[in-house]
């Protein structure tokens, strides 16, 4: 039988200065909402 390889997971950037992913999709999500607000308010 044919064995069975492992799915690894590759972040596809090395470049992060997060330590998490979920911490970066956070980080992102918080500054979205603030420049989204700014445009908002100030157009």
């Amino acid at each position: 039988m044919e064995k069975l390889k492992t799915q690894s997971f590759d972040r596809g950037s090395a470049l992060s200065i997060f330590g998490s992913d979920r911490k970066e999709d956070l980080i992102a999500l918080i500054l979205a909402l603030i420049l989204s607000f700014f445009i908002y308010f100030t157009y």
